[in-house]
């Protein structure tokens, strides 16, 4: 058996290359060799693939006994080999869980470190140290090599300080990536401050406290966002960083990531497909539009069978067909910079005040056109008006069809935002009210949230029928993350349970398998009333003859009991 150190070696080295290199699929051989009994020299050899469509982990690709399979007569044959490996969804998940705890250490670890050991850096300028290290290392195959810790030289020379290089490599990435101009530019002028200041620059023991940050960031972040992750990774540096900015405590819990898995329910429950043009009014660090931009293309890549009409469709999504808008300068550079990490979405990322600034149109190429949505997806800060229902009242008085989803506080549908409510069902109706898990953000509060689900265009009729869903038991267990090494366990058919939720609002009772009518209730609401919204299914008093039976057996059980307690208890006092 082929020495498993080998075939660490290799597949270690391959992931070292996907780290610090432009390669994105790379073959790892791996060879041992010995002499038997006989003093004959033995050898084996294992051949490995390794990519970042495979998340850096080595697949086999066949056995070998020599290395004819590099012979150019025997090299095609070889590659489709390759193009045949793929992980299983299963593994695919199992690998996610682990890099998952893997990246939230990192980040742990790297957050402490800048925090306690590099002084003078603000809170901004830590978030803005972290986005531009990244770009400038992605890098582009064949156009833009990705900038290496040897070329930061720390020089005090005028041009090539080392933020000045760190800042040249970006320019050079955002133009070969065809972002638009005003992006471009808008990037730069936020990170350049940061990059350029004097202080950050300066040169003690032979180098600058920008370059050794920049190391600290590779070192730690480097092997998760260049092997390619389809995870909202910077969603974690967000949600990570907000445990030590310097905002209060009310802004602190007011400023929470959606789970990833909880993005992709609402994207599905917006019946996102890779048509849809989908905008966010309050983005944060752009998890729920990441999310609705993976099921965007994932639905193109199973309708469109042409490579070269994918491709084109692929980018027209995430060029033209997202619209996200946060008001926060350094959450935004974060939402720009995960959007770069997922594809390159991030064209119409908007630094703007979503109810105050914006008028639908375009951020950025066509200004003067407006953005056709026709798919909302939110979660709001709870603290706004309403709970946070003003950002769906003015996005959905911006729609003239389809349909939105959004998570909030459920006080929101209970009386908190009456005005709102009843102003969003002139226009839009109500088609389900989903409890959701006590305990879904697990780490932030414990405040109960629902999800509501509109179509969009049409005014909700008092007859209407809405769907009340009571999702609170999801399938999953969160235990405490500071005792837990796994944050979330799949204990009980999560994944299916999400699946049927989805149905269920789509298609009704006929979808329920893992929920009973105990938890799905078809009700209605009154348009006028505005409070509610959350209701479940009512409870049947009247008895019925299985309940007489049942408390007719349970009496007669009790009488004979006392009946023989009390005669042992005559028998013991005469002594019997």
């Amino acid at each position: 058996m082929l020495s498993s150190t080998a075939v660490n070696g290799a597949v270690h080295y391959a992931n070292a290359l996907l780290h610090y290199t432009s390669y994105t699929d790379i073959i790892a051989i791996g060879m041992t060799g010995y002499k038997d009994d006989f003093e004959e020299l033995k050898y084996e050899i294992g051949v490995y693939y390794v990519s970042k469509s495979n998340f850096g982990i080595g697949q086999k690709i066949d056995d070998f006994t020599d290395f004819s399979f590099l012979k150019e007569s025997h090299f095609d044959a070889f590659i489709e080999k390759v193009k045949l490996l793929q992980l299983s969804p299963e593994e695919i998940e199992k690998l996610r869980e682990r890099r998952d705890q893997e990246i939230n250490a990192s980040l742990v670890k790297l957050n402490n470190d800048i925090y306690q050991n590099e002084k003078g850096l603000s809170e901004r300028d830590r978030v803005y140290l972290v986005a531009a290290s990244i770009i400038a290392t992605l890098g582009i195959p064949g156009k833009v090599s990705a900038l290496e810790k040897s070329e930061l030289k720390s020089s005090t020379e005028t041009g090539n300080l080392d933020g000045d290089i760190i800042l040249r490599k970006i320019v050079a990435y955002l133009n070969e990536k065809k972002l638009p101009q005003g992006k471009r530019e808008l990037i730069v002028r936020t990170l350049q401050n940061t990059l350029t200041a004097e202080n950050i620059n300066k040169v003690e023991n032979g180098e600058s406290q920008l370059k050794r940050v920049f190391t600290k960031i590779i070192d730690e972040l480097g092997i998760y966002y260049k092997i390619g992750l389809s995870t909202d990774f910077t969603g974690k540096l967000f949600n990570e960083m907000y445990n030590w900015l310097g905002f209060s405590q009310d802004k602190l819990n007011d400023v929470v990531l959606t789970p990833f898995y909880v993005a992709t329910l609402l994207a599905k429950l917006a019946r996102v497909d890779m048509d849809s043009y989908v905008w966010d009014f309050a983005t944060g660090s752009a998890g729920l539009l990441v999310a609705s931009m993976n099921e965007m293309l994932n639905d193109a890549k199973e309708k469109i069978k042409s490579p070269d009409k994918l491709a084109i469709k692929s980018a027209e999504i995430k060029a033209n067909q997202l619209l996200g808008l946060e008001i926060l300068p350094d959450v935004y550079m974060l939402a720009v910079l995960n959007m770069i990490l997922m594809g390159d979405g991030s064209s119409n990322i908007i630094n703007t005040d979503s109810l105050k600034e914006f008028d639908g149109n375009y951020g950025f190429g066509k200004t003067d056109e407006k953005f056709p949505a026709n798919a909302f997806v939110l979660n709001p800060p709870y603290s706004a008006p309403g709970n946070g229902m003003v950002f769906v009242e003015k996005a959905l008085s911006m729609m003239s069809k389809g349909y939105a989803a959004i998570i909030i506080q459920n006080s929101a549908g209970s009386g908190k935002a009456v005005e709102y409510n009843k102003r969003i069902l002139k226009h839009s109706t109500l088609l389900a009210s989903i409890k959701m898990p006590i305990d879904l953000f697990l780490g932030k509060s414990s405040v109960q949230t629902n999800v509501y689900v509109f179509r969009i265009g049409e005014a909700h009729k008092k007859d209407d029928t809405v769907k009340f869903i009571d999702f609170s038991v999801d399938g999953y267990t969160r235990p405490n993350r500071k005792k837990a090494r796994v944050n979330l366990r799949d204990t009980d058919h999560a994944k299916e349970r999400y699946a049927e939720l989805v149905d269920l609002v789509r298609f009704g009772k006929s979808k329920l398998h893992y929920y009973t009518e105990k938890e799905y209730y078809e009700g209605a609401v009154d348009p006028e009333n505005g409070a509610d919204w959350n209701q479940s299914a009512p409870i049947d008093t009247k008895p019925t003859l299985e309940d007489f039976k049942k408390t007719v057996s349970d009496y007669l059980a009790w009488e004979v009991s006392n009946l023989l307690k009390n005669q042992s208890s005559e028998d013991d006092r005469l002594g019997k």
